[in-house]
């Protein structure tokens, strides 16, 4: 009896110890323990792997954000950051490899597409990220639940998050593009008091910019509208003809695919009038956005796209304060203003991959970045570089070093924030005084793009199963329409052809295009 109570004890301290070893393996396989409040984020420092795009400013190791916050929270960090033209070659290579690194940083959705999270997702590279926001990102978590259609647009098919969003929720966060912009000059000249609010009355100052030499050099050199390749403009013109996007909208519910609706025809139609009457630029489908600022330079243009004015004419802000913005128009089939808007989301932002061996300092060192104090100490970098604080506790702006040509320049040294899809929330500083042409801006926003904007269809997932359908038919169909708009508008292909467009369309399995969004929109809806 004796002999089998030893056996039985030792069997059972056996089996202790091997779960106690189970135990500490398991939780040595979550890496070190995280501090849920405050910095440092852990005890001993740590090293994790992270891969983003790389502006070409600086290396990342001096940057004095990111250095100062890695002795802060004692996570250092292994930059990898091929120049943005070569990342998402990069960044497919190291997932084919299974050489990815802990953390993708700032990829976009260009580059981590929505069918690469959903299909890495499923394969357990990318880690799902709800569970572990929940307890150690509370600053992203509350921005989840104050704002639900920002969690329901990084929510994956299959109920998970697999990338934290940028999201823009600064007085400009609705632009869809960069504005259009009028030559305030011109408008002078002419007398022009009021801006345009129909397609005619657009046209009729078109013709004005093209006839009564408003550049007052006594040359017929003038442009009257510019772009290139329509990219930036189109979006500001098919709002007059009640189109929200060149491609998948939505209406009421109902989605539709726009370069093949009859307001598109009519869209078309006009840009053709005034490409014909050389109210368009001609060169609007050859000419590179270096060549579109030289014009613009040497004040020959009346109307054209950009994300500020000065950009394109060489003005300083305060000149380009006699720029005002595109007003919304109306026409024959489209009585009321509109604008595409902006989600203000820009997904692909921020993952964490099954190499990751602390995923909770991870997701707690990126979640200081969502709140108000992380935000600005990203945007502007630590104090002492590029601002300083004034006697009220104000936030005072320093001279740029020499060497630099502006601040933004020397900021993109500073901080990693600077061109890409930073993992923050963009949104204005506080304690800082707006300039007039700050003022200018956010009142031309609020009057000519807020009132009238829409979201043309929501940030959505699709299945794998959706996603093969639209990769076998997008591609053709993109091509096709790009390249048959150019046409349309140039003349080389009759508006008399329209039905036979029509027709190639539908036969590139368009109706299966829509039905795939239209699935995805009714899923986003009900969520």
């Amino acid at each position: 009896m004796k002999k089998i109570l030893v056996l039985l004890l030792t069997a059972i301290l056996l089996l202790t110890a091997c779960s106690s070893k189970e135990k500490v393996s398991q939780e040595s396989s979550k890496g070190v323990e995280v501090n849920k409040e405050g910095f440092p984020i852990v005890e001993e420092e740590i090293k994790i792997s992270m891969m983003a795009p790389g502006t070409g400013l600086a290396e990342w190791n001096d940057m004095p954000t990111l250095k100062e916050y890695s002795e802060k929270t004692k996570v250092n960090f292994e930059y990898i950051t091929p120049p943005m033209s070569d990342f998402q070659t990069k960044l497919n290579l190291a997932f084919a490899s299974g050489d990815i690194a802990d953390v993708i940083y700032a990829a976009g959705s260009t580059n981590l597409t929505p069918g690469m999270e959903v299909d890495y997702g499923k394969q357990g590279v990318l880690v799902p990220l709800e569970d572990l926001i929940k307890e150690y990102a509370p600053n992203i978590q509350k921005i989840f639940d104050e704002n639900p259609e920002i969690k329901k647009s990084v929510t994956t098919v299959d109920g998970h998050i697999y990338s934290i969003p940028a999201i823009n929720m600064h007085p400009t966060s609705g632009w869809y593009r960069g504005p259009m912009w009028f030559n305030g000059q011109w408008l002078k000249a002419l007398g022009v008091e009021e801006l345009p609010k129909t397609t005619d009355e657009l046209y009729d100052l078109l013709v004005r910019f093209k006839t009564e030499d408003p550049n007052g050099n006594g040359k017929a050199d003038e442009i009257p509208l510019t772009d290139v390749k329509m990219d930036s403009t189109r979006p500001w013109l098919l709002g007059a003809f009640g189109l929200k996007e060149w491609g998948i909208d939505e209406v009421d519910g109902k989605v539709r695919y726009t370069p093949m609706t009859d307001n598109y025809k009519e869209y078309l139609t006009y840009m053709n009038k005034l490409y014909e009457e050389g109210l368009l630029d001609p060169e609007t489908f050859s000419q590179s956005d270096e060549q579109k600022k030289a014009k613009g330079q040497v004040n020959r243009l009346g109307l054209f796209p950009d994300y500020f004015s000065f950009f394109t004419t060489g003005e300083t802000q305060d000149e380009a304060i006699n720029n005002p913005m595109f007003h919304p128009l109306t026409s024959s089939v489209s009585d009321e203003p509109l604008f595409p808007r902006s989600p203000g989301i820009s997904r692909g932002a921020f993952s964490i991959t099954s190499n990751n061996e602390n995923p909770e300092a991870s997701i707690r060192w990126v979640d200081y970045f969502y709140s108000k104090e992380g935000r600005e100490y990203l945007n502007d970098g630590p104090e002492g570089y590029l601002w300083k604080k004034g006697e009220n506790g104000e936030r005072e702006y320093q001279e740029v070093p020499e060497g630099f040509d502006s601040s933004e320049d020397y900021r993109g040294t500073l901080t990693p924030a600077y061109g890409i899809t930073a993992p923050t929330v963009t949104a204005r500083i506080e304690g800082v005084e707006l300039s007039e042409f700050d003022k200018f801006i956010e009142a031309e926003t609020k009057e000519k793009i807020d009132p009238y904007a829409e979201v043309p269809f929501p940030l959505t997932y699709l299945t794998n199963e959706e996603q093969a359908t639209v990769n076998t038919i997008e591609v053709d169909l993109q091509s096709y329409v790009e390249q048959m708009e150019a046409k349309f508008i140039t003349g080389v292909e009759p508006l008399s052809n329209w039905d036979k467009y029509v027709k190639t369309i539908e036969d590139m399995n368009i109706e299966k295009y829509i039905q795939v969004y239209q699935d995805a929109y009714d899923r986003w809806k009900d969520s």
